[in-house]
C-alpha cells in the first residue's frame, strides 16, 4: 500500500505519489459509483468538499443530479462551490442530522472524504455519522468513502480495477430484503 492518510510516510513513496494514488482511486470509485446509480432516482451527497475536486468531478459525471455538499468550512475556490441552497456548513454530526428530514431515504450516492491523520478522531466521527448517513440513503444506494463505515446491512463492493493503491471503501446500501 502506498498510503492511507494515517500520517505515516513510507521512505519509498513521495507525497506526490501518495496524492496521485489517492486521486486515481477516488476517480475510479466515483466513476463506477455513477454507473451503479444510473437507474436510481435521487440526489447525490458530497460529504467533505475540501478544495472541490471530487465535487467538480461528480457534477461533470452526473450533470442532471442534485448534488448537496457538506463541510465544516469553505476551502474551495468559488468556481467549485455549489449554490448556497445546496451547501451545508458546520460539524457533520449537526449538518447531516439536520438534512435527514429533507433527504431521508432519497440519496442514491454519497461520497464521504472525511479522513484525517488522526485515526481515533476519525473513528469517533464515523461511529456517530454512519447511522445518520444510513438514514439519508435509499435502498441500493452507493456509499464511497475513505473510512470504513461498519454498517452490517451494507454490502461491501470491490474497488474498480482502475483504482490506485489507496485505501477506499464502496458499499451498496441494502435496506429491504433481497
Amino acid at each position: 500500500m502506498v498510503g492511507d492518510d494515517s500520517g505515516s510516510v513510507r521512505d519509498d513513496t513521495s507525497l506526490l505519489e501518495r496524492m496521485i494514488e489517492r486521486l486515481v482511486t477516488q476517480r475510479a470509485c466515483l466513476d463506477q459509483a455513477a454507473d451503479l446509480v444510473a437507474r436510481l432516482t435521487g440526489p447525490v451527497v458530497e460529504l467533505g468538499l475540501g478544495k472541490g475536486r471530487t465535487y467538480d468531478h461528480l457534477r461533470r459525471l452526473l450533470p442532471h443530479r442534485e448534488i448537496l455538499v457538506f463541510d465544516r468550512q469553505i476551502h474551495a475556490p468559488k468556481a467549485y462551490l455549489p449554490d448556497r441552497a445546496d451547501l451545508y456548513l458546520g460539524d457533520f454530526r449537526d449538518t447531516v442530522r439536520a438534512a435527514i428530514e429533507r433527504l431521508r431515504g432519497k440519496v442514491v450516492l454519497l461520497h464521504a472524504d472525511i479522513g484525517s491523520t488522526d485515526r481515533e478522531r476519525d473513528r469517533e466521527l464515523v461511529d456517530e455519522i454512519a447511522p445518520l448517513i444510513d438514514e439519508l440513503m435509499c435502498d441500493h444506494g452507493i456509499v464511497v468513502t475513505d473510512r470504513d463505515m461498519r454498517r452490517t446491512h451494507w454490502e461491501s463492493l470491490p474497488l474498480p480495477s482502475a483504482a490506485g493503491n489507496w485505501t477506499y471503501f464502496m458499499y451498496r446500501v441494502k435496506k429491504a430484503d433481497g
